[in-house]
């Protein structure tokens, strides 16, 4: 099964962030509804988010959720970590026998290649924030609207700008 809550946090940090530059604040209730998920996962991972002070979420009348600290102060790896927490990337399994040269050592070789892998994972995590994705969007969004598709579909044109995150 694949583990979708960091890109489920990072487009929740990310929207908070548009409601944010607009002069808004949004609610779990939005949050939920813009990423077509149920709206009690969407609570379960603000916990962690506000636990790591990368969004505030506060009750009442002029309640909501905003930014917990400046758009450019947060990073990638702050969301993953923070929703992920230790979880490694991958792991090598531990059920191998030990029938052969390869068999025998592969836990070891596995573990060098994951922890070189993570470790590129995390350093571009870590030199990305919200601020650039802001700004991607926005790209995104010129882009779509100069290329639309003719069938109105922008996908093609945000692929092709995300690829320079």
């Amino acid at each position: 099964m694949i583990d979708t809550r960091f890109p489920t946090a990072f487009q929740m940090v990310l929207t908070t962030a548009v409601h944010n530059r607009d002069g808004l604040r949004c609610t779990s209730f939005e949050l939920a509804a813009g990423l077509g998920s149920n709206p009690s996962f969407v609570r379960k991972l603000l916990v962690p988010l506000s636990q790591s002070g990368i969004l505030i979420s506060s009750a009442g009348k002029n309640g909501g959720i905003r930014l917990g600290r400046l758009a450019s102060e947060i990073t990638l790896h702050d969301i993953y970590s923070a929703v992920i927490f230790d979880k490694r990337l991958w792991a090598a399994r531990d059920d191998v026998p030990c029938r052969c040269p390869v068999s025998t050592h592969i836990a070891v070789l596995f573990e060098s290649v994951a922890r070189r892998a993570e470790f590129a994972v995390m350093g571009a995590l870590n030199s990305l924030t919200i601020a650039d994705a802001l700004r991607q969007l926005k790209e995104i969004e010129q882009q779509e609207l100069q290329a639309a598709d003719p069938a109105g579909c922008p996908k093609a044109a945000a692929a092709k700008s995300l690829e320079s995150l």
